[in-house]
């Protein structure tokens, strides 16, 4: 056996040339942990169409065309993470990480960042209440909240906005607390987007789709190569479309993302980057979950026999987002023991956002109960008692990450360190406006948007008509709020290489976390939910809060098709995380006094073994893991205040993927995830229920086979599905959705190398379900939908 794992292990150069070739050929693949130092991640998924590493381009450009002749770019085992402070590949990092290819994305006619991410186990989209209404792109991770948890390269994008992918190269979730790498926050994972960027090749793509529901959609893309060190790199978009299944709900878009990058193939680059998104869209609450007196639970509307097309909004709803992000990211290879990468980023976000938010009351429950539907009458916002209200935010952000990534030996011992540092600030400020009169109640069955005067729907300050605002216990009723966040962190982590199989990992971070929330305007009286006169001065909650969380890892490679891990890891997120995307983002204290700041920690311990086999062309994971987090936060949902509950909640579980290529031209992407997440303790509360919005079984599959590659003749076909058991809406586990099964598939043809037409096919049986869920909402996914696509790549 020993033999046999000798023979296995070879030289790291090896790997880089022949790109891993595993799947039991061991004398033609190597171990990327051999010879001098252990191997960084490598973009494996290009040959045709330029590879979005800027930074690796030049040096490696004939390692990337090998790689590609012999694995498979549905395999994502090799996939670079892309960042200085994850320097190994997918496989060789010990944790579980799921890589959506850019392939994938091509074959699905993936749209959003929403889209993409349905492809990975784990991972429930849109959802929460936050910021007095639809809240952006919205996500869980293992169960856990990650709002906050999303990047762009490696930097936090702080915008509240729904993410385009036009732009996109691939997208990462690493899964687990990772607050070592990325900071405060990562309770269930991150999400790193990975952009696409200059490179040598001149390369010209433009691409047009069309279809259901008056899609319109157009991407250009175009690289241009300067000179032999320099290039630049253009993407743009325009889109506009209704919502098949949804009335009134439509959405335009456009975005624009240049960039050029200096001294490719060189040791040193630097990429600059600028991307905008501009959407104006209106915000769907959907549906009101109710229960019945035939029902065991809260259901949808719709589940009920309301048509689901029945849009119980206004007119004047709307949900307007600019977002602009300007990056600087400089990588210098001193030699081949010492890399540095500094990454630097500006972003400036705006919202301007009105929306019902609609309540089924005893009167409309009574109309469905007595099967008299017509009578029913859904209450939109109201003045004084509902929320959200209208408002405006501006925020702005800074962020700067520096690290060194060093590999040296001491004795026989092998090491790769990581250090650096990590600095952000994010400033929000929001004004809150009021409606002037009352909203009329929207019929059950005919809702009518035009029926809302704009004398009813006229917002005014909130200041000049304070009464209207709802009250917020310790706060009471303030038209304006500002926050900020300030976060300083070291971090620190060394990988030995014990033997040429068994590493051990082990590091830290450390962080100095400050912000503030302050609530200004109104009256200096104000009554409250008792009429009794209270201060209402301005108030301001400022903390510091000093986190420190360790992680530890064992890793083995027996084989060079196989990694087994051990690993724990920790985080922390303190109250006030969510700057952008909160409305009240710390509870005041008694009487509104000082703020409840305990800070919400979360423990990781997984196993888990990754393969890449048949000469690389096929990838499969397995992991087995138990989160815990105690001193969780919930979102009251009449007040959206954070509330502290102190819960302790537990999710544990297993997930399977599988990547790659079965035979000859067919491609296969199959997930599976198996949780048990329950709260442990409430406080008092109910105890050993399901967490909200997690199911015990979600499952993805997608395939497509190319038949006749190269001739006139060729079409690609595939299709796949997504299923998601039902969920509760509530931590009381009394409101649930049902399973959402969707059917999807693709047919395409090639006419010679440079035009592509698809035909692309969405929830083909047409099925209620339900994607974007609150706790007492949930908006009815798209119907069935066809687009068409013709793309020209150049």
């Amino acid at each position: 056996m020993s033999r046999f794992i000798h023979q296995c292990l070879r030289p790291v150069s090896a790997v880089l040339t022949l790109g891993s070739v595993a799947g039991g050929a061991c004398a033609a693949s190597a171990s990327p942990q051999e010879e001098t130092m252990p191997a960084t991640g490598q973009r494996t998924d290009h040959s045709a169409q330029p590879s979005g590493d800027a930074q690796t381009q030049g040096v490696q450009a004939t390692h990337v065309e090998r790689i590609h002749v012999i694995g498979h770019p549905f395999n994502t085992m090799h996939a670079s993470n892309d960042m200085g402070r994850l320097p190994q590949d997918v496989m060789h990092t010990p944790q579980t990480i799921d890589v959506v290819p850019r392939e994938l994305i091509k074959q699905q006619n993936v749209k959003s960042l929403d889209e993409a991410l349905r492809n990975v186990p784990g991972i429930t989209a849109s959802v929460g209440e936050g910021a007095g209404g639809l809240n952006g792109d919205q996500f869980l991770i293992r169960g856990f909240p990650a709002q906050n948890d999303i990047y762009e390269d490696g930097l936090r994008d702080f915008g509240v906005y729904a993410r385009d992918s036009f732009n996109y190269d691939s997208v990462n979730v690493i899964k687990g607390p990772s607050s070592q790498v990325f900071g405060n926050g990562t309770t269930g994972g991150a999400i790193n987007v990975v952009t696409k960027t200059p490179t040598l090749t001149d390369h010209y793509n433009v691409d047009f789709s069309g279809g259901s529901a008056d899609y319109f959609r157009g991407t250009v893309d175009v690289n241009k190569r300067i000179n032999d060190k320099t290039a630049f790199r253009l993407e743009g978009l325009g889109a506009s479309n209704n919502v098949v299944g949804r009335d009134h709900v439509w959405d335009h878009r456009w975005g624009i993302a240049p960039s050029i990058a200096f001294g490719l193939g060189t040791k040193t680059t630097v990429v600059l980057q600028v991307t905008h998104q501009t959407d104006n869209s209106v915000p769907d609450f959907g549906m009101p979950v109710i229960k019945t007196k035939w029902s065991a639970y809260g259901r949808p509307l719709s589940e009920y026999g309301v048509p689901r097309h029945n849009f119980f909004g206004k007119q004047q709803d709307h949900n307007h987002t600019d977002d602009t992000m300007e990056t600087l990211r400089l990588k210098h290879i001193f030699n081949d023991h010492l890399t540095f990468h500094n990454d630097l980023r500006f972003g400036e976000y705006s919202r301007n956002f009105e929306a019902s938010k609609v309540v089924c009351r005893a009167g409309c429950i009574d109309a469905i109960n007595g099967g008299n539907f017509a009578k029913g009458l859904v209450n939109r916002t109201t003045p004084g008692n509902s929320v959200p209200l209208p408002y405006k935010q501006n925020s702005w952000s800074f962020q700067d990450v520096a690290s060194l990534q060093a590999d040296f030996k001491t004795g026989f011992l092998r090491h790769q360190v990581v250090t650096g540092f990590d600095m952000e600030y994010v400033h929000d400020s929001r004004h809150q406006d009021v409606y002037a009169e009352a909203i009329p109640a929207a019929n059950l069955l005919h809702p009518n948007p035009y029926e809302v005067t704009d004398a009813q729907a006229r917002r005014v300050p909130g200041g000049e008509n304070i009464k209207n605002m709802p009250y917020i216990a310790g706060l009471g009723r303030k038209p304006d709020n500002h926050g900020y966040g300030f976060d300083t962190g070291i971090f620190l982590y060394d990988q030995i290489w014990l033997t040429k199989w068994a590493s051990i990992k082990g590091g830290f971070r450390w962080d100095r976390w400050q912000s503030g929330y302050t609530i200004t305007g109104g009256p200096a009286m104000t009554p409250n939910e008792k009429n009794r006169p209270v201060p209402n001065d301005d108030r301001r909650f400022p903390q510091t809060k000093n986190t420190f969380n360790p992680t530890a890892s064992l890793v083995l490679t027996p084989t060079t098709w196989q990694t087994i891990y051990f690993t724990y890891a920790s985080s922390t997120t303190p109250t006030g995380m969510y700057v952008t995307s909160g409305a009240v983002p710390v509870r005041p204290g008694k009487n509104g006094g000082s703020v409840d700041n305990r800070p919400q920690h979360a423990r990781l311990y997984e196993v888990g073994s990754k393969f890449s086999f048949l000469h690389d062309r096929l990838g499969a994971t397995i992991s087995l893991f138990r989160l815990d987090k105690d001193n969780a936060l919930t979102t009251d949902p009449v007040s959206n205040a954070t509330i502290n509950t102190g819960a302790q909640q537990r999710n544990q579980g297993m997930e399977l993927s599988l990547g790659g290529l079965i035979l000859p031209g067919w491609n296969i992407t199959a997930t599976y995830a198996l949780y048990d997440p329950k709260t442990s303790s409430n406080n008092g509360g109910a105890k050993y229920n399901q967490i909200q919005y997690v199911p015990h079984n979600q499952a993805t599959l997608w395939s497509a086979y190319e038949a006749f590659p190269g001739k006139p003749w060729n079409f690609t076909i595939g299709g796949g599905l997504t299923w998601r058991q039902g969920v509760y809406l509530n931590n009381d586990n009394t409101a649930k959705v049902p399973a959402n099964v969707d059917f999807d598939t693709v047919i395409s043809h090639h006419f010679g190398r440079h035009w592509l037409v698809s035909l692309n096919g969405y929830n083909l049986a047409n099925r209620l379900n339900y994607n974007t869920l609150f706790s007492g909402y949930s908006t009815p996914a798209p119907g069935r939908t066809f687009l068409g696509r013709l793309t020209m790549d150049y």
